[in-house]
C-alpha cells in the first residue's frame, strides 16, 4: 500500500530497480521513470557509508512506457564487488541495492511457499482438505454423469479451476528446474507440504503432487481429460478448503470434468474453439517423460507408470492434431490457445530423452519447423493464452540432442524471436512485449528463452533484453514494485492480492489489510495489462484508492488492489516458470 511507497525528494522522477539484487557479473542498470522532463545529466554510486565508488557517469535518456513520459537508463555494470549501495541522479536515490553472488538463493524454494498454497487435495498452507469429491465427468458422448476420482492437483489462480494444460506445463518447468539446478532447492518439507524433512528436495516433492493429478487425469491410453471445474466458481467467494461451487447437484459437492473431445466445447452460450488433442497431449507427454527419468531411482514402478503414459499421450496426440482449449461455461472467457506443435515438439523431445529412440527427435525437428517463433513475439496483443507455453521449451530440448546443423536452426529460432521483441523494446526498461492478460508470463518466458538462447550459442547480444526482463518482476518497472507476493520480504511486492486467502484476513470485512500476515508469499501476479484491456473486462473494481495512480496515466496500468483481477491475481504456471528462471540463477 501507499506506506510501502518511497518517498521521493521530488515526485517528478522515480529511481527503480531490482529489489532482489544484482549478480556481480550480471548487467546492472536503473531506470529513471520521469513523470514529466527532467534535467539528469551524471549519476554516481555510492557505498553504506555514502563514499562515491562509482562515476560520475553518464545518465542515457531513453524511450518513454506508459505514464513515464521519459526514461533514463543509469548503468552500473561495472560495479562488481559485493556490498549494498545507492544510486543517485540529481536529486534523485534509488532504495538500497544488494550486490552478490548469493542474491537469488532461496527464491525458488521460496516460490514453492505458493505452490503448496495451491493444493488441492490435502491443502497444507490452510491444514485442512479440498475437493474431496471431485468429480462429475460432462460432455461425454457416453460416460456423461459418471463419477471419477480426480482429487488433488493445484489451482489455476486465485479462483479453483484446474487445466491440464497450464498443471502439465508447471510439473515440467519445476522438474527441469530440478534437473539443470539442483542446487537451487532443499528439503524442509514433506510430501504433503508439511514442515519436516523426507529426504526428497521439495520441489520434487510438488511436481510429484502435479503428476499424480496429471495421471488422474489421463486414466487409460485413450480417455484424456482436460479440466476440473468452470467458471461457475466464480459464483462464491470461499476458501480452497470450503468451496460452496454449485454445479447443478448442490453446493461444495462433485466438480465437472471436462474431457478431450476435438471439438468445440461449452455447457451453455459461449464455446471453445477446439480443434484437437495435441497441445494438451504434448504437454503431458512432456511432463510423464521427464517425471519418469527423475523419478526412475526413487520410485520404478510410479515412474514406469509415467513412462507408459508419456508414450501412450503423445501418440493420442499425433492422432488428434490440433489445440484442446479449455472450456467456458457461463462466463465467455477461456484458455484461447491455438498453437500444439510446439507441445508436440517439447513431448517428442523428452520422450528421445527418455527412451534415446531417435525417431522422436526427428519428430520435434518436424514440429519444430511448423513453429520456429512463438508468434505473439514480436505482435502487438494477442488472445488470452492464444499462444501457449510462452515460450517454447521444446526447442531447447531438442537442441541437446541434435547435431551441429540442427542445433544451429534451434537456436536461430530462438534468436529470430528475441529479435522481434528487441524491436519493440524501444524504452529504458527494456520491455517490448504485448501488455496482455497476464504480461508477467510473457517477461518470464523473454528472460528464460534469452537465457537458454546464451547458454546454447554463448552468444551474449540479448543480455540487456534478459536482465531487463528479470529486473522488471522485480521493481524496474513504473510502479516500482516486485510482481511475486511478499519477494523481497520488507519490500515493494503486491500486499492485496486478488485472493480469497487475502479477504480471510481474520478481524477483516472485506480483505486483509496485509496479506503477508496469513503467510501469502512466493506467487507471481498477472501483471501490468493495456489500459483499454483493463476498462473492458468484466466484474472489475476497484476496492481502494490506487495508491499507483500517478503511473497509471499512461496505456498500461498495474493496480494493488484485490478487485482487480487482471493485473494482481496471482498464477500457478507463471509461478512454475518463474522457478526455473530464478533455479538458473543460484550460484
Amino acid at each position: 500500500m501507499a506506506a510501502q511507497q518511497a518517498s521521493p525528494t521530488d515526485s517528478a522522477a522515480f529511481v527503480r530497480v531490482n529489489q532482489i539484487g544484482y549478480l556481480p557479473d550480471a548487467p546492472k542498470v536503473a531506470v529513471v521513470c520521469a513523470l514529466r522532463h527532467v534535467a539528469l545529466d551524471r549519476f554516481t554510486v555510492e557505498d553504506e557509508r555514502g563514499r562515491i565508488v562509482l562515476g560520475p557517469r553518464r545518465a542515457k535518456r531513453d524511450g518513454a512506457l506508459g505514464a513515464c513520459v521519459e526514461t533514463w537508463r543509469l548503468d552500473f555494470g561495472a560495479l562488481r564487488r559485493a556490498g549494498t549501495y545507492v544510486v543517485r541522479a540529481g536529486a534523485y536515490a534509488s532504495p538500497p541495492i544488494r550486490v552478490g553472488a548469493d542474491v537469488y538463493r532461496g527464491l525458488a524454494d521460496t516460490l514453492m511457499t505458493f505452490m503448496r498454497q495451491q493444493r488441492s487435495g490435502y491443502n497444507p498452507f490452510l491444514g485442512d482438505s479440498a475437493h474431496k469429491r471431485d468429480g462429475i465427468i460432462v460432455d461425454h458422448p457416453t460416460r456423461t454423469g459418471e463419477f471419477i476420482a480426480v482429487s488433488g492437483g493445484w489451482a489455476d489462480a486465485a479462483d479453483y479451476l484446474q487445466y491440464v494444460t497450464t498443471s502439465a506445463t508447471a510439473t515440467y518447468h519445476l522438474l527441469a528446474a530440478y534437473r539443470d539446478a539442483p542446487a537451487a532447492f532443499g528439503d524442509a518439507h514433506d510430501a504433503r507440504g508439511l514442515p519436516g524433512r523426507n529426504a526428497v528436495p521439495d520441489v520434487l516433492d510438488e511436481a510429484r503432487h502435479g503428476l499424480e493429478w496429471l495421471v488422474r487425469m489421463y486414466p487409460d491410453d485413450s480417455t484424456m481429460f482436460n479440466q476440473l471445474g468452470d467458471d461457475r466458481d466464480h459464483t462464491y467467494l470461499d476458501l480452497i478448503t470450503t468451496d460452496s461451487s454449485d454445479y447443478g447437484w448442490g453446493k461444495g459437492k462433485e466438480r465437472p470434468v471436462y474431457p478431450c473431445t476435438g471439438k468445440p466445447q461449452g455447457l451453455f452460450a459461449a464455446k471453445n474453439r477446439a480443434t484437437g488433442y495435441a497441445s494438451t497431449a504434448g504437454k503431458l507427454a512432456a511432463a510423464f517423460a521427464l517425471g519418469a527419468r527423475l523419478f526412475a531411482e526413487r520410485d520404478r514402478a510410479f515412474a514406469d507408470t509415467l513412462g507408459h503414459k508419456a508414450i501412450a499421450a503423445y501418440g493420442l496426440g499425433q492422432r488428434h492434431p490440433g489445440a484442446c482449449q479449455t472450456a467456458p461455461a457461463r462466463s465467455p472467457y477461456f484458455y484461447e490457445e491455438d498453437s500444439w506443435a510446439d507441445d508436440m515438439e517439447l513431448g517428442a523431445s523428452m520422450l528421445r530423452d527418455l527412451t534415446g529412440d531417435a525417431r522422436y527427435l526427428r519428430d520435434a525437428l518436424l514440429y519444430a519447423r511448423q513453429e520456429p517463433v512463438t508468434p505473439w513475439m514480436g505482435a502487438d496483443t494477442a488472445r488470452h493464452y492464444q499462444w501457449y507455453p510462452w515460450h517454447n521449451a521444446g526447442h531447447y530440448e531438442a537442441w541437446r540432442h541434435s547435431g551441429a546443423s540442427e542445433r544451429a536452426e534451434l537456436a536461430r529460432y530462438y534468436r529470430e524471436g528475441l529479435e522481434r521483441i528487441a524491436r519493440r523494446a524501444t524504452n529504458g526498461f527494456r520491455a517490448g512485449i504485448p501488455f496482455i492478460w497476464c504480461s508477467n508470463d510473457l517477461m518470464v518466458s523473454v528472460a528464460t528463452q534469452a537465457g537458454l538462447y546464451r547458454r546454447m550459442t554463448g552468444d551474449t547480444r540479448f543480455r540487456e533484453l534478459e536482465q531487463g526482463a528479470l529486473d522488471w518482476l522485480f521493481g524496474t518497472n513504473p510502479w516500482g514494485t516486485s510482481m511475486v507476493v511478499g519477494v523481497p520480504r520488507g519490500g515493494v511486492s503486491p500486499r492485496d492480492p486478488h485472493s480469497e486467502l487475502a479477504r480471510a484476513e481474520p478481524g477483516s470485512h472485506r480483505h486483509a489489510p496485509d496479506s503477508l500476515m496469513r503467510g501469502l508469499t512466493g506467487g507471481l501476479v498477472d501483471g501490468p495489462v493495456y489500459a483499454s484491456i483493463f476498462a473492458n473486462l468484466k466484474g472489475i473494481q476497484l476496492m481502494e484508492p490506487d495508491e499507483y495512480a500517478a503511473f497509471n496515466t499512461g496505456r498500461i496500468v498495474y493496480h494493488d488492489d484485490w478487485g482487480d483481477y487482471s493485473t494482481n491475481e496471482y498464477i500457478m504456471d507463471g509461478t512454475a516458470s518463474l522457478t526455473y528462471l530464478l533455479a538458473s540463477l543460484v550460484r
